[in-house]
């Protein structure tokens, strides 16, 4: 069974954390416009319901995991004013992006973005109302670790929000799913991006995801409670969220 550990942006030959540096560096330039074009803009309205389903638990921190170019930290500083956010990624590259996109919306006195790896997170233990993550989970080089450290960062009580791209369930959907993921978004990704491995990369690290009940399951693992799933847009996109207990279990 294919993992989402074993998918690797470019070989085998190094780990999957600084393979994945290396690739968002190299697209940084070209991500936001890219995101907006493969997902017909609808890309922004999953963050806006995921950013509702944060909002609805009042959260005064939040703590966004694979915050790329800000742009799901920015929409839950502009939800949720009374917040502060700290942006967490790999990529310089990416974070470098944000960092001026956070000032130029007039939010650097609640939003900072900086570099680390979720797995290895300098933010402490319970810090954090809500942690989030956009399209990231299945960039990590050890998912249940990764969970495991998002647990860790959330207080008792506190919510877990992660979007995530998913295969579609309907056979109906699945044929033009497939021709969309494997033939148009790499030759998208050719012809705007230098890095021409990136978005080959992407279907397969779609496919190689656990989606639905599997993903939930993964979460169980770490010690949230309440977990529950929705499928946005004919399943192409899924919101998973979850709960850190208020007492060990």
């Amino acid at each position: 069974m294919t993992t989402p550990e074993s998918i690797n942006p470019y070989d085998n030959s190094r780990g999957k954390t600084e393979q994945v540096r290396e690739m968002f560096d190299n697209i940084a330039p070209a991500y936001d416009r890219l995101n907006r074009a493969m997902s017909f803009g609808l890309d922004r309205s999953w963050r806006r319901k995921a950013v509702a389903a944060v909002d609805a638990t009042a959260p005064d921190t939040i703590v966004d995991i694979a915050t790329g170019t800000g742009d799901f930290a920015i929409s839950l500083a502009r939800a949720i004013p009374d917040a502060t956010v700290t942006g967490l990624d790999l990529s310089e590259g990416m974070v470098a992006i944000g960092r001026r996109k956070v000032r130029e919306a007039g939010l650097a006195s609640r939003v900072s973005l900086m570099t680390g790896d979720c797995l290895d997170s300098p933010l402490p233990e319970g810090c954090a109302d809500a942690v989030t993550v956009a399209f990231g989970v299945r960039n990590f080089a050890n998912l249940a670790a990764g969970y495991a450290s998002m647990f860790r960062m959330l207080r008792p009580g506190g919510m877990l929000c992660v979007i995530e791209l998913s295969t579609p369930v309907s056979p109906l959907v699945k044929p033009f799913y497939n021709l969309y993921t494997r033939g148009f978004i790499p030759l998208m990704g050719r012809i705007v991006s230098s890095d021409r491995r990136a978005y080959s990369y992407l279907p397969e690290s779609i496919a190689a995801v656990p989606q639905g009940d599997d993903m939930l399951a993964l979460m169980r693992g770490a010690g949230f409670v309440n977990a529950a799933f929705r499928r946005l847009t004919l399943g192409v996109c899924t919101i998973y969220t979850a709960i850190r207990p208020t007492q060990s279990t």
